[in-house]
């Protein structure tokens, strides 16, 4: 039986079973167990180890990278090369019209690209 994760040894333990058991079946009592320690293993991260929210630039860096897409791939979209270059060497801001297309284009949410 597994309970709350309390501390870091807690934590290392139950990431090693889901690394044990993480091609287990859904339905069985290894892919149960698997889908509660990811829920467990999800709660303590979020308590002791809390992601930071990316700034815009680096999401839209990112983003490109995740898509196989380069800087230039932005050309036409917020602008010209040279714009594009200045945004994301954070030398011009970006505007609320370029983050509604890269929300819209790249699906980088809002809330990131508002910060």
């Amino acid at each position: 039986m597994h309970k709350i994760l309390k501390n870091e040894e807690d934590y290392r333990n139950a990431l090693r079973r889901i690394d044990e058991i993480f091609d287990a079946a859904p339905n069985t009592s290894e892919g149960e167990e698997a889908e509660l320690l990811v829920l467990l293993v999800k709660d303590y991260e979020n308590k002791n180890h809390p992601v930071l929210p990316l700034d815009p630039i680096e999401a839209i860096k990112l983003t490109l990278e995740e898509k196989g897409l380069k800087a230039k791939d932005l050309v036409g979209i917020i602008g010209s090369k040279g714009y594009v270059s200045q945004v994301l060497n954070r030398k011009k801001p970006l505007t609320a019209e370029m983050m509604r297309v890269l929300h819209r284009q790249l699906n980088i949410p809002a809330d990131i690209l508002l910060t």
